[in-house]
């Protein structure tokens, strides 16, 4: 459910009547209009025909109670037009889901390959392993549908919110804190969903959930009703970036609106985010869903208008095209007759979503018949290549955070016995995360082990994630009487979840005694393996010399354990970079409901996210070890070839920069203009060399910083980043295409993005490039 419905309570217990009730079987064949001879005439199944023009056809042709009755998820068939019933809402977060209606799991195809919770996927920094990931997550929801067991192809995936608070509960479904990281993410992974085809879509992504939430329920604030203040300059340069890029560049055919009351408007009625912004300013070719019960909620909960039918009204002549639930198909028909929207208002909205539907192929007959995706069956589901796909995945994004003398990797000959202990090595629904199905096949990382080691011997630790009892003794004495101890503590979705935020940054309950205890009854260092969606404060961990290894997994998948065995144990070396920053417990004290991103040292607000936050970090994002040692400096070319910018600004000669209060001065990014910005544009280079010993993948992230924080100005700021796979002793050059207009800009104030005049300092590790901009 995205989010279940707002009634709806104890997600945990929902989630295991989820796995054990049956479903109703669905009939072999896949569901579609314009079968031949079936509709003849009609111009709506005319494929010559744009799919806007077929769509306005199918539309003219239904009474207004008909039109009113798809203005939900689940829309109803119109049988005298051969129009079958149609359910919007499917999940494919990081594999397909039990949430929705749209997808069964009862048939000839009972598994799907579920790929790592995204935060995980996300410390990869491999744009084309995301885009894999969504391609493989489509072909199998195409492959549903082509054999039954699918009513709809609109996947409400990805989401891509800014992980603004670690204690949030579905942070770990994002790609983290950082916009462009997420907005690289939704591109990458919305081109894969929706497939190659500019026409003919696989399936239909959506990016949720628009805007500025990052909330769940938090000291009585509730994300049903919350209302965020947010300044024009946090949601130019921080919130809306990823969903601006997953319209303009990855062309998603679907918007969600969130929940969240923004500066007084709730999302899904405000027209200056729907009509304005998303179907305005970026071009959205598609449809605007509300999240799951939001309309309703405006007016229960919100009490934002007097009557369902004014909030019917509300939100549909905002922009609004579906609302997930049934509210406007029970109020739209009073809302019309009341003269509180029109008909004509309802049509715009259908046109909308039967464009989709067209373009998803489902007003073309068969979809069997499909050159494109009519192929694709039940043998495209949990193939071998989405198999590894998944553990490629897993392996790629797991973090090494400590690694003192050397510890790991592990070799087999040495390791003659091993215990294993921790709640969270031997329990599957730890490889997950929220919004999963059935896998394929799992392996725990007890399991995983259990291939490389012998003698292994396994001990719980804890009753559950939550360590109100904790087996101390027991355990300490396993530890004592084992050659290497191997913990694996975190959390579970009994402490973070949709619907759940944290309180607390630190490991539940009586998790960090049993640590200590074990790490001091151990003959050498003991490795740590945490399990987790957000971050949390191991300090005591970091410090500790006992502990010689840590290990941030996330919630890695079906293929979770061997990838934690294969990095243990040098089969892989790890690459992974932390998304988010890990702070310590003390950043508690900030409010969750504090929306501002920049920091206020004069009030000690502190600011989020390492492009503003002023504070102490238990890891840095991007921090992450590997097995190799690698070396990487920055070389930006300049002269008459590959220009840097120094030579170009001379375009800046005809624009007045605006002073600032620090003494600094700026450029408006529009007055700039799309001929002169791509002018700016110059390319840096950098040399990256493994110096081994061993083979393995390397992420390069490559910032911005200027000479201070003033005026606005982050920190540092991500340009991009490049993965790529170096054998021992090999080097590389990765070119990074920089764009100053979009890469050393921020936001004013008044949201405007700006270019400041001076200096800029390009920046890989500690190696920098001063760049300046003077007229």
């Amino acid at each position: 459910m995205d989010a279940s419905s707002y009634h709806a309570a104890g997600m945990v217990v929902l989630m295991v009547a989820t796995l054990t009730l049956p479903r109703i079987a669905v009939a072999g064949n896949p569901p579609f209009s314009c079968a031949p001879g079936a509709t003849q005439g009609y111009a709506f199944c005319d494929r010559r025909l744009p799919v806007e023009q077929r769509a306005a056809d199918l539309v003219a042709r239904l009474s207004l109670a008909e039109k009113v009755s798809q203005l939900g998820d689940e829309a109803a068939g119109v049988p005298r037009l051969g129009v079958p019933p149609y359910k919007w809402w499917s999940e494919g977060l990081h594999g397909l889901a039990f949430w929705g209606h749209g997808m069964h799991f009862d048939g000839a195809v009972r598994a799907i390959t579920s790929f790592p919770q995204v935060l995980l996927t996300a410390a990869s920094f491999d744009e084309n392993l995301w885009y894999r990931i969504g391609q493989a997550i489509g072909t199998e929801a195409r492959a549903l549908y082509n054999i039954g067991q699918a009513e709809g192809l609109t996947i409400w995936s990805p989401n891509v919110n800014i992980f603004r608070d670690p204690r949030w509960g579905r942070g770990q479904e994002t790609p983290g804190e950082d916009p462009t990281t997420a907005s690289k993410y939704g591109v990458a992974f919305v081109r894969g969903l929706q497939g190659p085809s500019p026409t003919t879509l696989q399936t239909s992504a959506c990016c949720k959930h628009a805007t500025a939430y990052d909330l769940e329920a938090w000291n009585g604030a509730i994300r049903y009703d919350y209302k965020a203040w947010v300044t024009a300059q946090d949601l130019a340069d921080t919130f809306n970036p990823p969903f601006r890029s997953c319209v303009e560049e990855g062309k998603a055919s679907c918007v969600m609106c969130a929940y969240t009351t923004v500066n007084g408007v709730p999302a899904c009625a405000s027209s200056d985010l729907l009509m304005k912004t998303f179907k305005g300013a970026w071009g959205l070719n598609g449809y605007v869903s509300s999240d799951c019960d939001a309309v309703a909620l405006m007016h229960d909960s919100q009490g934002y208008r007097p009557t369902p039918e004014d909030t019917v009204a509300a939100a549909l002549t905002a922009g609004l095209d579906l609302n997930c639930g049934n509210y406007t198909q029970v109020h739209g028909m009073a809302a019309v007759q009341q003269g509180k929207m029109s008909e004509q208002d309802v049509d715009k909205a259908l046109r909308n979503l039967f464009t989709v539907r067209m373009r998803l192929g489902h007003f073309d007959g068969d979809p069997r018949s499909s050159a494109l995706y009519g192929g694709l069956g039940a043998g495209d589901v949990c193939s071998p290549a989405h198999k590894m796909l998944s553990l490629e995945a897993a392996q790629d994004g797991i973090v090494l955070l400590k690694n003192d003398a050397g510890i790991l990797p592990l070799s087999r000959p040495a390791v003659a016995s091993a215990a294993v202990i921790g709640h969270n090595a031997n329990d599957p629904a730890a490889l997950y995360g929220n919004y999963f199905g059935p896998p394929c096949e799992y392996t725990t990382p007890l399991q995983g082990l259990q291939g490389y080691v012998k003698n292994v011997r396994f001990l719980a630790g804890c009753d559950s994630a939550a360590c109100g009892l904790a087996a101390t003794g027991q355990a300490a004495a396993l530890a004592g009487s084992s050659d290497y101890v191997i913990m694996f503590m975190g959390l579970s979705q009994r402490q973070e979840q949709e619907g759940l935020d944290r309180t607390s940054l630190l490991l539940p309950g009586q998790q960090q005694s049993l640590i200590t205890a074990v790490a001091s009854a151990a003959k050498r260092p003991v490795i740590l393996v945490l399990l987790t969606g957000g971050p949390v404060d191991v300090s005591f961990a970091k410090s500790n010399p006992k502990i010689g290894a840590i290990l941030w997994a996330g919630y890695p998948g079906q293929a979770g354990g061997l990838a934690i065995a294969k990095v243990l144990f040098g089969e892989h070396n790890p690459s992974g970079r932390l998304p988010v920053t890990w702070y310590p417990e003390e950043f508690t004290r900030v409010p969750m409901t504090d929306m501002r991103m920049r920091a206020d040292l004069a009030t000690g607000y502190p600011g989020r996210s390492y492009r503003f936050y002023q504070g102490s970090t238990v890891y840095k994002f991007g921090d992450g070890l590997s097995y190799s040692k690698f070396s990487r400096q920055l070389v930006v070319p300049s002269g008459t070839g590959n220009r840097a910018p120094n030579t170009n600004t001379n375009l800046l000669a005809g624009l007045t920069a605006t002073p600032a209060a620090d003494g600094g001065a700026s450029y408006v990014v529009e007055e700039i203009g799309a001929d002169g910005c791509e002018q700016l544009k110059f390319p840096a280079v950098v040399e990256v060399q493994n110096h081994g010993p061993l083979d393995g993948k390397h992420s390069v992230l490559m910032f911005l910083r200027w000479p201070n924080a003033t005026g606005g100005r982050p920190v540092s700021q991500l340009v991009g980043f490049r993965a790529q796979h170096l054998r021992a002793g090999e080097k590389a050059r990765l070119r990074f295409d920089v764009s100053p207009c979009e890469h050393f800009s921020w936001a004013n104030e008044d949201g405007k993005k700006v270019l400041g005049a001076g200096s800029h300092f390009l920046r890989v590790d500690k190696d920098e490039y001063e760049i300046r901009f003077e007229a």
